[in-house]
């Protein structure tokens, strides 16, 4: 499997770079679409979203270091070499989300309003980013055979992507790909809901990855540890809780109050 997908003036570029690249564009063309159906300025969400990838990508590399540090000591400079690999998703979730709660609350718009609208695509880019993830043979899972993936009909390119050093491993990649893709089909189909709540999409969001990651790190090999645990479940686990606490508070609302689809139920965001 070779990480690079073609050179350009001596400068190699990995398919790491370009999915990552393509889950970014796809998540904001998803946001840009919903938040114009409300109306909200362009240039607050454009404002918005660039910083909140770039505190994204910081915390997500930094997560990831941090859990790691040892691969990083004896070379510091080497942090910076994200095109290798080595961000943590959880990592980038708490970034931009710390980033949209300070932006929100400084321009006096509504947190949960914005995170509904912002969370659901992050799904869509997740289920992108993972392939990346593929070519640089990395977040898979425990040993198996090839008998085994044959057997769910993968394709040959995905079997012999998993072959490492002749141990052929799980795609856990294209399993969370694919459940993310599926979870934020039906998340969209929740969210157009003519009773959804405000509120009630980002808790979806929370409750689907959550439960996803959880299962997925079941057979992760790569798995970020402390004290014996591994850390995405334990995020996870957190992610399930909020999102639940979010819908029982939801669930004490009246039927027709706080509904996400009132194009007049959001704040007026003077940028």
């Amino acid at each position: 499997m070779n990480p690079i997908a073609f050179s350009i003036w001596g400068y190699d570029i990995r398919w790491y770079s370009i999915f990552i690249l393509a889950a970014v564009i796809a998540s904001a063309i998803a946001i840009e679409r919903e938040t114009d159906r409300f109306g909200i300025r362009p240039d607050f969400v454009f404002n918005m979203l660039f910083w909140a990838f770039i505190c994204g990508v910081i915390g997500a590399r930094l997560y990831y270091v941090l859990f790691n540090f040892q691969l990083f000591a004896s070379d510091p400079m080497t942090i910076l070499e994200i095109w290798n690999g080595g961000l943590a998703i959880h990592g980038g979730l708490i970034a931009g989300l710390l980033f949209i709660i300070g932006y929100t609350k400084k321009y006096n718009v509504r947190t949960i309003r914005i995170l509904d609208m912002v969370s659901v695509p992050l799904l869509l880019g997740q289920a992108i980013g993972r392939w990346g993830n593929f070519f640089n043979q990395e977040a898979h899972g425990a040993a198996t055979t090839v008998q085994i993936l044959k057997s769910f009909g993968l394709p040959k390119f995905i079997i012999d992507g998993m072959t490492i050093d002749g141990v052929v491993y799980t795609p856990t990649f294209l399993i969370e790909s694919i459940l993310c893709l599926i979870a934020f089909i039906l998340i969209c189909f929740i969210r157009r809901g003519k009773y959804t709540k405000v509120g009630v999409p980002f808790a979806c969001y929370l409750i689907s990855y959550g439960l996803i990651r959880f299962f997925i790190e079941i057979s992760r090999t790569d798995a970020l540890m402390i004290g014996g645990f591994k850390v995405a479940q334990i995020v996870s686990v957190i992610m399930v809780i909020v999102g639940i606490g979010i819908l029982m508070y939801d669930s004490r609302k009246g039927k027709f109050e706080d509904l996400y689809n009132d194009r007049s139920n959001i704040d007026e965001i003077k940028y």
